[in-house]
C-alpha cells in the first residue's frame, strides 16, 4: 500500500479499489469497488493496517456490489477496531447494504470477554458447591436411568423372545473373550510383583512360606476381580459411550423412537447383560493368572516348587477368598454398563462432547467401581468373612 497526497490528506490505493485517507477528523477508508467473496482476500490485505488510533470511517457510497462475506469482513473490521479502543462508523450505505450489514452483525455470535476467575475462599466455597450439587444431579439422573434398566430387563423377563440374543452374543465376545488376554497378562504380572516384594519382606523373619497366603488372600479377595473391573471399566466404559454416542450425533437414537424402538431394549440391556455374565468369568481368569504369577516368582525367587505352592494353597486358603473376590463381580460390572451406556446418551450433538462425555465414562467407572470395593471390603469385615 502506497501513501499519497497533500498536506494533511494523504491516501493509499490498494488492488482492491480500497483507498485509506488520513486526516485531522480521523481516516476515512473509501470503497471504490465490490464487496464480495471472490474480493475477500485482497480487501482484508487492504484492511489489514488500520489499528489502534484515530477513527475510522467507512465511506461506501463509491462501492459496488456487496455479499455477506463483505458484510462479514466489515463487521469483523468493527469488532477488532472496538476492542482496539477505536471506533467505526459505517456511512454511504443504501438501504440493501444497511441491511445485510446489519442482518450479518446479528447472525454472527456475540464475543465473549473472558472473565478473570475468582479467587479467595468464597469464590472456592461456591466452586465446590457447584460440584456437589452437579454430583448430586448425576446421581439422581444415573438412578432414573438404571430405573429404566430394572424395567426393562423385567419386562423381557416377562417376554424372552424379545431379548436380543446375537446382539449379546456379540458383546459378549467383545467384553468377555477380547478381552481375556490383557485381563490375563496384567494379573499375572501382579502376582509376580506381590511374590517378589512378599518374599523381601518375608525373609527377614524367615517365613517365607507364608507368601503362599499372602498372595492366595490378596489375589482372590481383592486384586484379582478389581483388576479385571478396572481393565474392562477403561476398555468397555469407553467404547459404550463411544458407540452410543456416535448413534445419538447421526440421530440414529432418534429414528429407533420414530420407529417405536426403545433403545434401552436395543442398545443398554443387551450391553448390560453381557457385562454381568462376563465379568465374573474374567475375575475367575484373572484369578488364575495371578496364582500362576506368584506361583512362578516363588518358585524362582524362594525356591518353593508348585507342588508345595499348591498343597500351601489348598491347606491355608478359605473358599470364601475366592467367594468374595466373585461376588463383586456382578456389581462392578452393573456400575460399568450403567455409567457408558448413561454418558453415550448424554452425548450432544457434537463431537467435543462424544470426546467429553467418553473421558467422563472411564473416570467415573473407575472410581466408582473402587468405591464399591471399598463398601465391600468394610461390609466383609463386618459380617467377619
Amino acid at each position: 500500500m502506497q501513501q499519497s497526497g497533500a498536506g494533511a490528506d494523504r491516501a493509499a490505493m490498494s488492488d482492491a479499489g480500497i483507498t485509506i485517507e488520513a486526516g485531522t477528523g480521523g481516516r476515512v477508508v473509501r470503497v471504490g469497488g465490490p464487496l464480495l467473496v471472490a474480493d475477500l482476500a485482497r480487501a482484508r490485505d487492504a484492511l489489514a493496517g488500520l489499528a489502534g488510533g484515530a477513527p475510522v470511517t467507512v465511506d461506501l457510497s463509491g462501492s459496488g456490489a456487496m455479499d455477506t462475506a463483505g458484510a462479514w469482513l466489515l463487521v469483523t473490521l468493527r469488532r477488532r477496531l472496538a476492542a482496539e479502543g477505536v471506533e467505526m462508523r459505517v456511512e454511504g450505505a443504501d438501504a440493501r447494504k444497511a441491511l445485510l450489514i446489519d442482518t450479518v452483525e446479528k447472525a454472527l455470535p456475540p464475543e465473549e470477554t473472558p472473565r478473570a476467575p475468582h479467587a479467595g475462599f468464597v469464590a472456592w466455597l461456591g466452586r465446590i458447591g457447584r460440584a456437589t450439587a452437579e454430583a448430586g444431579t448425576i446421581a439422581r439422573e444415573m438412578t432414573g436411568f438404571a430405573g429404566q434398566i430394572v424395567a426393562c430387563l423385567l419386562a423381557t423377563l416377562v417376554r424372552p423372545w424379545r431379548l436380543r440374543t446375537t446382539s449379546l452374543v456379540h458383546h459378549m465376545q467383545d467384553v468377555g473373550l477380547n478381552a481375556t488376554p490383557i485381563v490375563t497378562l496384567m494379573s499375572f504380572l501382579i502376582g509376580v510383583v506381590l511374590a517378589f516384594m512378599g518374599s523381601v519382606q518375608l525373609r527377614a523373619f524367615g517365613a517365607e512360606v507364608f507368601v503362599v497366603d499372602l498372595i492366595a488372600i490378596t489375589v482372590l479377595r481383592e486384586l484379582g476381580i478389581l483388576m479385571a473391573a478396572i481393565i474392562v471399566a477403561g476398555r468397555t466404559a469407553s467404547a459404550y459411550t463411544a458407540a452410543i454416542g456416535s448413534m445419538k450425533l447421526r440421530e440414529e437414537i432418534d429414528a429407533m423412537r420414530a420407529l417405536s424402538l426403545d433403545p434401552i431394549e436395543v442398545l443398554v440391556l443387551p450391553r448390560m447383560l453381557a457385562l454381568i455374565l462376563t465379568l465374573p468369568l474374567l475375575g475367575f481368569v484373572a484369578n488364575i493368572a495371578g496364582l500362576a504369577g506368584g506361583a512362578l516368582m516363588s518358585w524362582i525367587s524362594l525356591g518353593i516348587s508348585p507342588e508345595l505352592f499348591a498343597a500351601r494353597l489348598t491347606e491355608s486358603s478359605d473358599p470364601w477368598n475366592l467367594l468374595v473376590g466373585l461376588i463383586q463381580a456382578p456389581f462392578f460390572a452393573a456400575i460399568i454398563g450403567l455409567v457408558g451406556c448413561y454418558e453415550g446418551m448424554k452425548v450432544e450433538k457434537s463431537a467435543e462432547s462424544l470426546g467429553q462425555r467418553t473421558s467422563d465414562s472411564v473416570v467415573l467407572a473407575i472410581f466408582l467401581v473402587i468405591v464399591c470395593n471399598a463398601a465391600f471390603s468394610v461390609f466383609f469385615m463386618q459380617v467377619g468373612v
